[in-house]
């Protein structure tokens, strides 16, 4: 039976010390109630600090919970309240675009799709939940970046820089920058065989009350159908933005 990691069972235990308080804990607080040397405790609350988990006031010295772990706290809910909520307006987005529909989240350096919705037709085609996209180059990932500067971020400050999936990937840091400006301003991104070859797709940002971008929704299919003659079909860019107003609209972003 493998066994448990000692200081991750010491650092849960502590985030559920902070949690229950209704107040901040000081160093020796925390060490007597987890029965800990203060050595120990210590290294355990630098360590969660350095992460963002704990926060320590400049003043008192005392300890409490930090941002981060309230930002993936709400990353948790905003997914699922998110997918529920467009379940109905991805399965319409589906039908109205004859395409395949997306639903994106941000996920560790790229995009995580939530939902898939087929594309309403006899063809084979694959479920792609828990499929991850590139930032730089997806319609999903570049609203993304364009509206969330956490996206923006991950994007930019990657380990290693962009891949060229094809001749149309954009790597430049300032070209993607003209990009994602170009992407605000109108509100939608498209992907047009920056990608795949051969495939094309349009993105809208969804909002949520807060008016924080908390994921996008898409289609994606043949260039031949989305692109005729080189130029996005305007019905089907209006579809998404729909979409994505409606989603936004049901999570309680108001209209856009």
């Amino acid at each position: 039976m493998a066994r448990n990691i000692q200081s991750l069972e010491r650092a849960a235990a502590m985030l559920r010390l902070l949690a229950g308080g209704e107040r901040r804990l000081g160093l020796s607080e925390v060490a007597s109630a987890l029965d800990l040397a203060k050595g120990t405790a210590h290294g355990i609350l630098r360590t969660l600090q350095h992460e963002g988990f704990v926060e320590q006031d400049p003043t008192s010295g005392r300890y409490q919970l930090g941002a981060e772990l309230l930002r993936l706290g709400n990353s948790y809910l905003d997914v699922h309240e998110l997918r529920a909520r467009a379940l109905v307006w991805t399965d319409d987005l589906a039908r109205s675009s004859g395409e395949s529909a997306y639903l994106g989240v941000l996920h560790q350096q790229g995009v995580l799709i939530v939902h898939h919705v087929f594309r309403p037709d006899d063809s084979r085609q694959v479920l792609e939940v828990g499929a991850m996209q590139p930032l730089h180059s997806t319609a999903l990932g570049k609203v993304l970046c364009a509206y969330d500067p956490v996206a923006l971020a991950e994007a930019l400050d990657a380990p290693v820089a962009p891949e060229s999936f094809t001749s149309r990937t954009v790597t430049s840091p300032l070209d993607f920058e003209g990009v994602l400006d170009l992407t605000r301003a109108r509100g939608w991104a498209s992907d047009v065989e920056e990608t795949w070859e051969g495939v094309a797709s349009i993105a809208a940002p969804i909002h949520d009350r807060r008016r924080m971008p908390v994921g996008a929704v898409g289609i994606a299919g043949a260039v031949e159908r989305i692109c005729p003659d080189g130029e996005l079909k305007p019905e089907l860019v209006a579809a998404v933005r729909d979409c994505a107003r409606a989603v936004s609209r049901d999570l309680g972003a108001g209209r856009f």
